[in-house]
């Protein structure tokens, strides 16, 4: 079982949460969207939890003077779907010290407990990436921008998060990724780009599938650098929309698959498929999170819409619960185990924290 609080993540988080200090070091973190607990180990038997159908895994711990406990975890079922939406009324702390023989239930009102924004240390980007080759601007390129807007709208908070952004990317025949619109919290700003597409934007008819995927990938794996610095955890989301294969043979299906596959483990892989000249097998594996086929253009705007609640469920079922612990300094490394319980299902966790330090006035 790890330490709840390691010497160096301390220093960076506790510069993090104090107003007038500065992060020394960078998260460089691995989100864990599978299986697994992350940081923390199945609950002590002495509690008597029976194994759940939810599973929290723990992607950061961290203390702040003068006695706040923060847990930054994911909430999944136990085939992986995210949990988004839970409050901290559904959630129960356990605490186990020195001298307990067991665990002790701790108030949630006494003890300050919250879902705090999660946007304080993690942030969340998304790569639109559209197929604007001669087939889609003659056939479906009205259908594309419904659709498109409808994804924007379901992604994008209605207010402006600075840790939600989305910027859109196209392609054609040309060996180049187009700019549509810059990296950007505003909805009404990717909506407007959206509506400025015209049929005559593009000047290469051919479709350059695979140079997109490779793109994007390095534009996403360079956006999980910058958002992992001055305490932040980064995520990024690839989603590739297009109608047809790669006809430009720029590059090759098996370096944009490896691109894939290399990729940093914190960026997501969607596609989007339309009509029937796709290859169904190489998107699914450009899109190795999800992956969708509308057979119509009448289609699209339920397929757009489908990758978007998959985003949306992952960006929010990332939390960060904080509670105001009533361990004081002397009493050493102490047991923590978080119970959830949405009344249909429940799981557990539990890790440990060092109370050194800690004292009365936490809110």
């Amino acid at each position: 079982m790890k330490l709840f609080l390691k010497t160096f993540g301390f220093a960076f988080f506790l510069a993090l949460f104090v107003s007038c200090g500065n992060a020394d070091d960078d998260v460089n973190l691995n989100l864990n969207f599978g299986d697994g607990l992350g940081k923390g180990v199945p609950v002590d038997d002495c509690l008597g939890l029976e194994e759940g159908e939810l599973v929290l895994s723990i992607q950061e711990e961290f203390t702040t003077l003068p006695g706040k406990v923060s847990i930054f975890f994911r909430v999944s079922d136990t085939n992986g779907n995210p949990v988004p939406g839970l409050n901290a009324d559904q959630f129960t702390i356990y605490e186990q010290g020195r001298n307990d023989d067991c665990f002790n239930t701790i108030s949630t009102s006494e003890s300050f407990a919250r879902i705090s924004p999660n946007a304080q240390i993690f942030s969340n980007n998304t790569l639109l990436v559209l197929d604007l080759s001669n087939s889609v601007l003659d056939s479906s390129l009205e259908e594309l921008k419904i659709a498109s807007t409808s994804f924007i709208n379901n992604v994008m908070p209605a207010t402006a998060q600075e840790s939600f952004q989305m910027a859109i990317y196209w392609f054609d025949g040309e060996d180049k990724l187009h700019l549509l619109n810059e990296l950007t919290p505003s909805r009404q700003d990717l909506i407007t780009a959206i509506d400025g597409i015209t049929d005559d934007i593009s000047a290469d008819p051919s479709t350059d599938l695979y140079g997109a995927v490779i793109k994007s990938t390095d534009i996403a794996s360079n956006l999980i650098r910058e958002t992992t610095t001055g305490g932040k955890i980064g995520a990024a989301s690839v989603v590739i929309f297009t109608d047809g294969t790669d006809q430009a043979s720029r590059f090759t299906k098996d370096a944009a698959l490896k691109k894939v596959t290399d990729a940093d483990s914190n960026i997501s892989f969607f596609s989007i498929g339309l009509g029937s000249e796709i290859d169904t097998e190489v998107l699914t594996e450009i899109g190795k999170t999800a992956s969708v086929f509308a057979t119509n253009k009448e289609e699209l705007e339920e397929t757009f819409n489908d990758i978007s609640e998959k985003i949306s469920e992952r960006a929010n079922s990332f939390y960060l619960f904080e509670y105001c612990s009533p361990k004081r300094d002397g009493s050493g490394v102490n047991n923590l185990a978080i119970q959830v319980n949405t009344g249909s299902r429940e799981g557990a966790v539990q890790t440990k924290f060092d109370a050194k330090g800690f004292e009365g006035g936490c809110q």
